[in-house]
């Protein structure tokens, strides 16, 4: 019997964001064959912004070795022990906006993303300027990441709440979705 119940996670963690404020459009669930590696893929978004323009995509990457050693552990140490903070999963948010005509600053952005999510939630703010033909102006696709470790021994004692996470995680769609319609032009 696995030591921690992956899926359970994945669905509590589905839940505990619809009640931060999300609403989730679909989840995706991918096993590598041959390494037995294994991906959860979560789409939502704001409940306000379910028509778009903003999307976050939740990805939670099962490296099997992790799980193994970690459960090996488990088995070994005594049943009143808890066992040591040493292993990990990455769960990574990753927002992502359509081309901007009025691309943001990405210096600027990224200073003020660094308020809104704080140090608990470091932000990578990324962008691809692309041309549709070469008499159009630039277009700006815009992409912010987080990555946070989930603890597998927090799991395992059933701890790994992520509420601060996923608080800071709508601060910052809502940060984005306040500023869209002036990167989009609509702000006339």
């Amino acid at each position: 019997m696995a030591a921690i119940d992956i899926a359970g996670f994945v669905a509590d963690l589905k839940d505990h964001a619809v009640d931060h404020g999300f609403h989730v459009h679909d989840e995706r669930h991918f096993v590598e064959t041959y390494s037995l590696r294994q991906a959860w893929e979560v789409d939502l978004h704001p409940e306000e912004a379910c028509g778009g323009p903003l999307d976050l995509h939740l990805s939670l990457e099962v490296d099997p070795r992790t799980l193994l050693s970690f459960e090996d552990l488990v088995i070994s140490i005594p049943e009143h022990e808890d066992p040591p903070d040493e292993w990990h999963f990455p769960l990574l948010f990753t927002w992502s906006l359509p081309p901007l005509p009025e691309g943001p600053d990405l210096l600027l952005l990224a200073t003020e993303l660094a308020g809104v999510g704080t140090a608990d939630l470091p932000l990578e703010v990324s962008a691809i300027d692309s041309y549709p033909s070469v008499t159009d102006p630039s277009e700006r696709s815009l992409t912010i990441v987080a990555r946070v470790e989930v603890s597998l021994s927090r799991l395992f004692g059933g701890e790994e709440q992520l509420c601060d996470i996923l608080d800071r995680c709508a601060d910052v769609s809502h940060h984005l979705l306040h500023n869209a319609p002036a990167w989009l032009g609509d702000d006339a």
